[in-house]
C-alpha cells in the first residue's frame, strides 16, 4: 500500500486519540528509524523513552526470538522463569524486595495507588486513603492514575475521578507538608517530570520527601516509569539524591519496546498483596520477561550505556545552551541525562514538524517544551546534527 492510503485507513478504522504525525514507521535499526517511503530519520523520541537501547536492539531481538519459540504466554496460576528471573534481577540492582509485573506505566500506578490504600488498611490497620502527588505530573491515563495525573484538562469529561487524592505544587516541601492529614497513607512523585515539561526539582527535594514520609509514616512512591532504566544517568532516578522509596513504579524503558510495567516495593510493604489482592492476566508472560532480561543485561553489562548517558546530557545541554544565548524566544535548557527540555515562548509543534521535514523526530509537551529522548546510545554526532537542524529552523522563525 502507498502511504496515502495506508493513513486514510488509519483514520476510517483507528480511534482518534492522537494527533499523530502524516509518517508511518516501517523499520527501525538503532538510532534511526525509516518510513513507508523509505525516509531516514535520527529518532529523539524513541517511543516516548522506550527504546533506550535504540531500536531492535540484536540482543532484545534474539531474546525475543527464543522465547517465543519456547513459550509466548502461560497465566499466573503457574510460575515461569523469565518472569522468576527478571523480578531476582530488578530487586537484586534496586532498593526493592519484591516486584509485580503488568503491561503499562498505568497499570503498574493502578497497582501502586491499591498498595499503598491495602498496607495501610490490612498491616497499618489505620484509616489512611489519601494519595497526595503533585501538580504538573504525569501518572497515566486509567481513571486511577489519570486521578493521581495532577493536571485537571486531562481529566476533563470524565469526571467524577477517583476520590481520595490531593494535589500540591512540585518541588514544593512546604505546600506537601501542610498537605498531609491523618488520612495520608502515600506521597506518589515523579524524580524528574517528563510530560510536566521535563521540570528538575532543587537537590534535596527528594530527600526532604523521604525526610517527611518517614516523620508521619507514609509511603514514598516513586513513579520511575520516564526516569528509570538509565534514563537520567542512574538506572534509577533516585539513586541521584542517595535515597530508598518504599514503592516504585517501571515501564517504558524496561524491555527494549515490548509492553510492560512493574511496581517494586519493599517486603513489608510488600505482603499486603496477597494472593486474588491483585492480578494481571499478561503481567510478566515470558516474552515480555526475556525481552526485559536482555534490555536489563545490555544496559547493566559493564555499567558503560549508563556511564555514557550523564556525558551525552551534559554534551547536549551545552549544545542547546549555544542555542538559548543566539535565540531569545529561548527560554530554558534544562534535563537530567538524556530527557532534556528546551522552553520557547510559543507552540512548538511547528518545530516539531519542521525538524521532521529535516530528517529528525522530536516531540513536545506542554505545549512550549520541546523534550528530547533519545536512544541511550545517542552519539555526539547525531546530537551535533539535530542542533544544526534546530539553528537552522530557529534562524527562520
Amino acid at each position: 500500500m502507498i502511504t496515502t492510503d495506508i493513513l486514510a485507513d488509519s483514520q476510517s478504522y483507528i480511534m482518534n486519540t492522537y494527533n499523530r504525525q502524516p509518517l508511518v514507521l516501517v523499520k527501525g535499526r538503532g538510532t534511526r528509524v525509516y518510513d513507508s517511503d523509505g525516509r531516514e530519520y535520527i529518532d529523539f523520541v524513541s517511543g516516548v523513552a522506550v527504546n533506550n537501547l535504540g531500536h531492535c536492539h540484536p540482543r532484545v531481538v534474539v531474546a525475543l526470538q527464543k522465547q517465543a519459540q519456547r513459550l509466548m504466554h502461560v497465566s499466573n496460576h503457574y510460575h515461569n522463569e523469565p518472569q522468576i528471573n527478571l523480578a531476582k534481577m530488578l530487586v537484586t540492582h534496586s532498593f526493592a524486595d519484591k516486584a509485580f509485573f503488568c503491561n503499562s506505566g498505568a497499570e503498574a500506578v493502578e497497582a501502586a495507588i491499591k498498595l499503598a490504600r491495602r498496607y495501610a488498611r490490612e498491616t497499618l490497620k489505620q484509616d489512611r486513603y489519601e494519595i497526595i502527588t503533585m501538580r504538573g505530573s504525569f501518572h497515566g491515563r486509567t481513571m486511577g492514575a489519570l486521578t493521581a495525573t495532577a493536571q485537571e484538562t486531562l481529566q476533563q469529561g470524565y469526571e467524577p475521578v477517583v476520590p481520595g487524592f490531593k494535589y500540591v505544587p512540585y518541588n514544593d516541601i512546604e505546600s506537601l507538608e501542610q498537605a498531609i492529614t491523618k488520612h495520608t497513607c502515600a506521597v506518589l512523585v515523579e524524580p524528574l517530570q517528563g510530560e510536566g515539561g521535563v521540570i528538575v526539582p532543587e537537590v534535596g527535594y527528594l530527600r526532604s520527601i523521604r525526610e517527611l514520609c518517614d516523620h508521619h509514616n507514609i509511603l514514598l512512591m516513586l513513579d520511575e516509569i520516564q526516569t528509570g532504566m538509565g534514563r537520567t544517568g542512574k538506572l534509577f532516578g533516585y539513586e541521584h539524591e542517595k535515597i530508598t522509596p518504599d514503592v516504585a513504579t517501571l515501564a517504558k524503558g524496561l524491555a527494549g519496546g515490548m509492553p510492560i510495567g512493574a511496581l517494586l516495593a519493599t517486603d513489608d510493604v510488600a505482603k499486603a498483596f496477597t494472593p486474588g489482592s491483585h492480578g494481571s492476566t499478561f503481567g510478566g508472560n515470558p516474552l515480555a520477561c526475556a525481552a526485559a532480561i536482555a534490555s536489563l543485561e545490555a544496559l547493566l553489562e559493564d555499567n558503560i550505556i549508563i556511564q555514557s548517558v550523564a556525558r551525552l546530557g551534559s554534551y547536549f545541554k551545552q549544545k542547546l545552551d549555544v542555542l538559548k544565548k543566539k535565540y531569545s524566544f529561548i527560554r530554558d535548557v534544562r534535563g537530567k541525562g538524556l530527557l532534556v527540555g528546551m522552553e520557547l515562548d510559543f507552540d512548538g509543534k511547528d518545530i516539531v514538524v519542521s525538524c521532521i521535514k529535516k530528517g529528525f523526530l522530536i516531540n513536545c509537551t506542554t505545549h512550549t517544551v520541546l523534550r528530547f529522548m533519545p536512544p541511550l546510545i545517542i552519539t555526539d554526532e547525531e546530537i551535533d546534527l539535530l542542533v544544526d537542524a534546530l539553528d537552522g529552523i530557529f534562524s527562520q522563525h
